[in-house]
């Protein structure tokens, strides 16, 4: 168990004169390992960089451990998204770039990454990643780049790990892998530290803390904590606005099949990714797309949104014409309301939320167009639709993670596509706000009859709407019904 102590007495962190945090007061005992959770926004993964020292903060945070003075003891913050330089030294990524072997070439592997640590814990082979070290960063799955962060902050022999929000994206057999990884690293003597929304916590996790509004409300023993009931969800009936005569037309002339793949393969160098895929989805139908990590999903849905440059080479209609057969990709993606964690990494932090929303419009990573009155009141209405009217001119970076996915997901809805992908669209949600569009989601489908792909390893995150499966196991077509 842990021998390292964590005080934290009064810590403030302010944002553009905005308290973030506000009067944080809390001791984190030896032998103890506490998760931080509360409501997307209240201020979690801030406390997590002060703790780690990644953020300014009034106050004082003290750690002491048996046998070390204070400047010894060593903490590392692994962050929810991971962000990683190119072998050119530039972190411009794109999302649609994993999809393209070779751009992809100009992505660092596993080995690079982890350089010439000393592994006195065997921590490469605990982690899986000695079959990995050839593999670009680019092309990792969320598991797979998850232990990938932890063995990299393990290697660097820690004290304390601050882990903000690491199941996030996870399979159910990745979180149990996770969760066991977690708990073998507590029996290390390293103090584990969570940031997360789940109610899956490993066994070592002794205390909860909860915040909101940037406040400390409660500090509770796990096991008090998951034997009260919480709060009832918002059940509130969500009114939409009412589409425009061109989009109800647009969406009423949509051939009936919108997509039709017949031996659909998808392969780099000897790798099958996707393997002899047939599939339709008819105008109007929700699908359920689910699968391991690893499994294919994410490049499936690559060639439905025309990143992936393979569509070409394959038997593949989208609104019923053939990929190659002389439509633009922004022919395509202007049909396509979509979201991604790839598409919300690798997007633009600089600008405002309503210039992303509003570059859902036109299917852009940035607004480079002036918009007609009729235009920004369509945005305006998402804004609010979102309770995001208050973050209108707040560049992305100045919000949560979860803000950041609310804003992302109002780009994906803007246009009222008659074709909605979503994949993982409620990652860095709270539970109230996964509830809220999950049924929101749904309310979509039945006023406008939008087709939806929806992807996600929460079965009880799907919308009521959802009656059509597809699953896929390393690349293949397991479930389809």
């Amino acid at each position: 168990m842990s021998k390292v102590q964590v005080t934290a007495k009064q810590v403030y962190v302010s944002n553009g004169g905005i308290n973030i945090l506000s009067d944080i007061n809390f001791t984190i005992a030896e032998k103890q390992h506490w998760v931080f959770t509360g409501p997307s926004g209240s201020g979690k993964t801030t406390l997590a960089k002060a703790l780690a020292g990644k953020t300014f903060f009034r106050g004082s945070i003290d750690f002491s451990k048996k046998g070390s003075a204070r400047d010894n003891v060593s903490i590392i913050f692994i962050e929810q998204q991971h962000r990683f330089k190119t072998l050119s030294n530039t972190t411009d990524f794109y999302y649609q770039q994993r999809f393209n072997a070779f751009d992809a070439e100009d992505a660092i592997t596993v080995a690079e990454y982890l350089g010439d640590y000393y592994d006195p814990n065997h921590w490469i082979e605990k982690m899986q990643l000695p079959s990995l070290m050839q593999k670009p960063l680019i092309q990792l799955s969320n598991g797979e780049n998850k232990r990938l962060q932890i063995t990299a902050a393990l290697l660097q022999n820690p004290d304390i790990l601050v882990l903000d929000s690491p199941f996030t994206g996870l399979d159910t057999e990745g979180r149990k892998t996770l969760i066991n990884i977690i708990d073998t690293i507590s029996e290390q003597g390293i103090l584990i530290i969570l940031i997360s929304n789940t109610h899956e916590f490993p066994t070592c996790i002794t205390h909860i803390a909860e915040l909101n509004n940037g406040k400390l409300e409660a500090v509770t023993a796990k096991e008090e904590y998951l034997s009260v009931n919480r709060h009832p969800l918002n059940t509130e009936k969500i009114v939409l606005p009412a589409l425009a005569t061109e989009d109800v037309l647009w969406h009423n002339d949509l051939p009936d099949d919108i997509i039709s793949m017949k031996q659909v393969t998808v392969k780099y160098g000897d790798k099958i990714i996707l393997d002899n895929i047939n599939w339709q989805v008819k105008k109007g139908e929700c699908w359920s797309i689910s699968g391991p990590n690893g499994a294919g999903k994410s490049t499936l849905l690559s060639l439905i949104t025309a990143d992936n440059p393979q569509a070409y080479a394959n038997h593949l209609f989208l609104f019923g014409k053939k990929r190659g057969s002389g439509e633009s990709i922004w022919d395509i993606k202007r049909k396509i309301g979509f979201v991604s964690p790839e598409l919300h990494l690798y997007f633009d932090q600089s600008i405002n939320c309503f210039q992303v929303i509003a570059s859902g419009l036109f299917d852009t990573i940035g607004l480079f167009r002036q918009l007609s009155a009729s235009q920004e009141a369509k945005v305006d209405a998402w804004l609010s639709l979102f309770s995001l009217e208050k973050l209108k001119y707040k560049s992305l970076q100045q919000l949560s993670l979860g803000q950041q996915r609310k804003v992302l997901l109002a780009r994906a809805l803007v246009k009222n596509p008659p074709l909605l992908v979503l994949d993982e669209p409620c990652q860095g949600l709270d539970e109230e706000q996964t509830s809220y569009f999950s049924r929101f989601v749904n309310e979509i489908h039945n006023q406008y009859g939008t087709t939806i792909l929806y992807v996600t390893h929460y079965s009880g995150d799907l919308p009521a709407c959802i009656n059509h499966f597809l699953r896929l196991e390393e690349g293949k077509l397991v479930e389809n019904r």
